[in-house]
């Protein structure tokens, strides 16, 4: 079977929908960083519990639902996750009934099944792995400021993986 590439043009290189077995399927995830102007995408796969950061989604309203089915159909999940806004203490962030209601569109408008997963300190722990992989250098700060969101989502799904599997 040709290997899965991680990237925006990944369809070119998979198999006919056919040909992909249930179970290979069942394994593809999504996870979305929701914010106000751009969400963090991130692919991953459930048995290997392995997750990338994809490119963030620079859209609002329709247009990032367009984006987002586009995403869906290339990568055709098996479920989504979420990550649910949580303040210090335990209580609900102000941006959680925003984050609910982007939760439900998905659900509605794709009919997969959409799971929150408490995204406490994603951003901090992701800007820490950013700058550790790209040093302090100045000219990558522009750079992990725009990819910060995928990240994120990155951490929110291997988050999922490790609660799955306990």
């Amino acid at each position: 079977m040709p290997e899965r590439r991680i990237s925006r043009t990944a369809s070119a290189t998979l198999p006919p929908q056919s040909s992909i077995s249930a179970s290979e399927r069942d394994s593809t995830i999504l996870a979305f960083d929701f914010g106000e102007r751009r969400t963090g995408v991130a692919v991953g796969d459930a048995r290997l519990r392995t997750a990338h950061p994809l490119k963030p989604i620079v859209a609002i309203g329709a247009a990032r639902l367009r984006a987002i089915g586009a995403l869906l159909a290339e990568w055709r999940p098996a479920r989504l996750v979420v990550g649910w806004p949580v303040a210090d203490g335990g209580r609900p962030h102000p941006l959680a009934p925003r984050v609910e209601r982007f939760a439900r569109q998905l659900e509605d408008r794709y009919g997969i099944q959409v799971v929150r997963v408490d995204e406490r300190y994603t951003s901090t722990a992701a800007e820490s792995r950013m700058r550790e992989a790209a040093g302090a250098r100045r000219t990558a700060r522009a750079a992990r400021a725009r990819e910060l969101d995928s990240y994120a989502a990155q951490l929110i799904l291997e988050q999922y993986f490790d609660e799955a599997a306990a």
